[in-house]
């Protein structure tokens, strides 16, 4: 079965085009007040003009510091110095121009930090930074003519690393970066471009600028979104924009934990001021989760016992190890790899998924924190509104993936905080599972998280799992009646829908059998299973009756569902005195699905396929998908750990198989017809 991982679609991402400018005129762009107070960007953080009657084309008041006289020269000698680079350019002369390029990336100021000679002034380093800012300031004047043929000036100042300089500066290029824009609508995606490209970055060598102090990742990222946030406010192009730029720039699958943290941590902070898109941008860390956690899961499928220990083996370590940082481990990884070249690229394949596995465990950990306060009072309004974006991330995104391994668990550790979410849940798979406009896959997909879901949910309580057996064997019902009519035996291509449900039955029987009683005699003591056994028990109403109805039916189903499971509930039914179905196991022995399969009808015969080992009928059986198995990422888990229902096993469930035990002679026999529907000792039990 092919996993298929859709793109989000809340909305449909919208490419970039080419902006005329936003604003009427960029003289403007900095005395409105509005934007400054939405934006969040008060004095403290942004500096105005005194007075928004000036007519000046671009404004700066710079805490109070005069700026026609900051660094080695005054602001008007540095606006001629642009001016004639300019102008020079126009006519093809690029030597000033190249210098002026030079001079605004930055990196000429470093180059006067690192001079040494005695007769230097010791004070210019600190001026030509400074300098730098009037550089800024002026070059905002000349925004209405940094079109086209003065890219490299532009791409010059987007490359300077300006979020490891002082706060001033800072303040003074996001200002420059929205005179920019208000002058050249068509740079917006240039400008976002370079904002965004920045999320991954999460070390100090990232940002560091010779010579100035170090400055802390939460400044850097307040700095950072300080700017998003101050663009999104002037521009309401911004957005789209956006939403298409933070999907392109998300890190590959291959990237490492530290970048995927990074920009994730990034985009729960745009999150949080930009309400527009907010569901775009969760829709995108969900579909990006499960892609990893389907690559981690075949991964680990593809494992022998021996590669998947190492794995556990190298997680334990880098927990031990207090996952220290990867700019240390990530040289020393690479010259590991080299090394292990040899061994058929095993370390490589344990390494991978080593790292997929702490990424899923890690961004998992960041979402339920997320999501946490939220659910603090679970009937509130504000928790169902929560679960709706999660349900909405549930139905696009991880129902149609049917590889995915954990991220699922999202929707069963918050479903369970109230009976009311819950309900939502529960409702959401019952009307995918039975719209007859749903793909079949979708439909059985649905079935098998609402019974993995009422099953394994510890805090789901016992009339919700009745009421959930009731409906799902009322639907079976209907299409058993719709089935029978055409049925020659069991046959899971056409009739795969009711076989689902069956088996969602069947589950929820094997881990809430208790649930499902009404009553029990005296001599039963609910804390301990095992004197359930053999005792004339009372069920609920109509349990029972569905149950013999749809498993002695024209279809079979436990010839078509998982034999594990078929398995498990034939060992509890008989031993709970609800039902005997080991004959009808022994029975389905001897029937060949191939002689019912759909494809057989039309040729009158027992459809041939060489492809297929006929004596193996596992696949035209239902397989053993239930969502919620158990939570296996280390750190993560601590959010579900109360919220599962592990298997419970039962004192003396499998006492007469040992006792009863068939010979060797007769199982020797039976392996050639047995298809894994039942144990050899049940085989014997029942004659």
């Amino acid at each position: 079965m092919t996993s298929a991982i859709p793109q989000p679609t809340r909305a449909s991402l919208k490419a970039a085009t080419p902006l005329k400018p936003i604003l009427k005129s960029s003289s403007t762009l900095l005395g409105v007040r509005r934007t400054r107070d939405d934006a969040g960007l008060d004095d403290d953080n942004m500096d105005y003009p005194q007075s928004p009657r000036k007519r000046q084309k671009v404004e700066f008041d710079l805490n109070n510091t005069e700026i026609h006289e900051i660094g080695a020269r005054s602001v008007e000698e540095i606006k001629q110095e642009i001016k004639k680079a300019l102008e020079r350019h126009d006519q093809g002369d690029d030597e000033d121009y190249d210098i002026l390029k030079d001079t605004l990336s930055g990196k000429q100021t470093s180059s006067y930090d690192e001079e040494e000679d005695d007769d230097v002034d010791p004070t210019l380093p600190a001026r030509r930074r400074q300098e730098l800012k009037v550089y800024l300031v002026s070059l905002a004047s000349f925004s209405p003519r940094l079109g086209k043929s003065c890219d490299g000036i532009v791409k010059s100042v987007l490359q300077c690393q300006w979020l490891g300089r002082d706060e001033q500066f800072a303040k003074i290029y996001v200002q420059f970066l929205a005179a920019l824009v208000s002058a050249q609508g068509a740079r917006l995606t240039q400008v976002l471009t370079s904002i965004v490209g920045k999320f991954t970055d999460s070390r100090p060598s990232d940002w560091a600028v010779p010579n100035y102090p170090t400055v802390t990742r939460d400044i850097v990222m307040e700095r950072l979104h300080v700017a998003l946030r101050y663009l999104l406010q002037l521009f309401p192009s911004t957005k789209p924009v956006l939403e298409n730029l933070i999907g392109t720039k998300y890190p590959f699958h291959d990237e490492s934990k530290r970048v995927h943290m990074a920009y994730v941590d990034n985009l729960l902070r745009l999150r949080s001021y930009c309400p527009d898109l907010r569901a775009e941008i969760m829709d995108l860390i969900v579909s990006r989760l499960v892609k990893i956690d389907v690559e981690m899961q075949m991964d680990l499928d593809d494992m022998d016992d021996r590669l998947a220990a190492m794995v556990a083996m190298a997680l334990k370590s880098s927990r031990e190890s207090g996952n220290q940082d990867e700019e240390d481990s990530d040289e020393s990884d690479a010259e590991s790899v080299d090394s292990d070249e040899s061994e058929d690229n095993e370390y490589t394949r344990v390494k991978t998924a080593k790292e997929n596995i702490e990424k899923m465990d890690s961004i998992l950990d960041t979402l339920f924190e997320l999501y946490t306060p939220s659910f603090a009072n679970p009937d509130s309004d504000e928790a169902l509104e929560a679960f709706e974006d999660l349900l909405s991330e549930f139905s696009n995104l991880i129902l149609p993936t049917i590889k995915s391994r954990h991220t699922q668990f999202l929707i069963f550790h918050f479903g369970q905080r109230s009976e009311r979410l819950m309900d939502a849940f529960c409702g959401t798979c019952i009307n995918i599972a039975f719209e007859s406009q749903r793909p079949l896959i979708l439909q059985q997909a649905a079935s098998a998280y609402l019974a993995s879901f009422v099953a394994r949910g510890a805090h789901v309580p016992g009339h919700i799992v009745i009421k959930i057996f009731e409906v799902l064997g009322y639907h079976l019902d209907q299409m058993r009646a719709l089935y029978e009519t055409s049925c020659r035996g069991p046959d899971v291509r056409r009739y795969a829908p009711f076989y689902a449900l069956m088996q969602a039955l069947l589950y929820i029987y094997c881990f809430r059998w208790q649930d499902l009683i009404k009553s029990v005699p005296d001599e039963v003591d609910q804390d301990d299973l095992s004197t359930y056994l053999d005792q004339d028990i009372e069920w609920e109403a109509e349990i029972k009756d569905i149950m013999r109805r749809n498993i002695f039916s024209k279809l079979n189903p436990l010839k078509v569902c998982s034999p594990t499971i078929v398995e498990q509930f034939a060992k509890l039914a008989h031993r709970f005195r609800f039902m005997y179905v080991y004959p009808l196991i022994e029975s389905n022995k001897r029937i060949r699905l191939s002689q019912f399969s759909a494809g057989a009808y039309s040729s009158g015969g027992a459809l041939r396929d060489l492809s297929f080992d006929m004596n193996d009928e596992s696949w035209q059986q239902l397989g053993s998908f239930f969502p919620f198995d158990p939570y296996q990422l280390p750190v993560s888990k601590r959010w579900v750990e109360q919220d599962y229902l592990s298997w419970r096993p039962i004192p003396g469930l499998n006492q007469d198989e040992r006792e009863e035990d068939s010979d060797d002679e007769q199982d020797d026999e039976d392996e050639d017809v047995e298809e894994d529907t039942a144990t050899d000792d049940e085989a014997g039990e029942d004659e």
